[in-house]
């Protein structure tokens, strides 16, 4: 006979007050979903590489149209603060210096997954969906492919594109800007 566990879901506030007083060391590698604080896998060479590669493009491409961030919090409702490697959120002078980006403010939420992938498929992309983030990329480095996914309704998005060596894609915020695999991937 198993008995019932009770769980405690943590708040974003409570989450940075266990930072404040010691609980969760400032260098530690979590994030909070769905009010749990989770570990964060270590980051491997390629995965650094391609985050590096993605940022490098990204800060040329959308300088002054958008805010690139590596590895920095969304506050996405009360319970989720999650870290995407990369987002590309709307211009702000401040760069966010007075609070991270909420939903409303990510253009593109970017997440390179190598040992990773069914974390970010399973459990984060519909976290993302279901709370409003318009696009969600999902670099699939055992594949070597960008998955896409627009068109956010419920925990799931309406359209996926796959998108492989050859063949390039735009960012739904900046139509105008051609992106190929290769830039990507390396």
């Amino acid at each position: 006979m198993l008995a019932e566990v009770q769980r405690r879901w943590f708040t974003v506030d409570d989450y940075y007050r266990m930072a404040e007083v010691g609980i969760l060391d400032s260098d530690e590698r979590v994030e909070l979903i769905e009010g749990e604080i989770v570990p964060m896998s270590p980051i491997g060479d390629r995965h650094a590489g391609v985050v590096n590669r993605i940022t490098d493009l990204f800060t040329y491409l959308f300088r002054g149209k958008a805010v690139v961030t590596v590895h920095n919090p969304v506050r996405l409702n009360k319970f989720n603060e999650p870290q995407p490697d990369l987002t590309l959120s709307k211009w702000r002078a401040d760069f966010y210096s007075s609070h991270h980006p909420i939903p409303e403010d990510v253009l593109l939420a970017v997440e390179v997954a190598d040992t990773t992938l069914r974390k970010d498929l399973k459990l984060k992309l519909p976290i993302y969906a279901r709370l409003g983030i318009k696009e969600l990329c999902v670099v699939n480095l055992k594949k070597d492919e960008i998955l896409l996914f627009r068109d956010p309704k419920g925990e799931e998005y309406k359209t996926q594109l796959n998108i492989c060596r050859g063949q390039s894609f735009t960012v739904l915020a900046f139509p105008e800007t051609t992106i190929t695999a290769e830039q990507i991937l390396g």
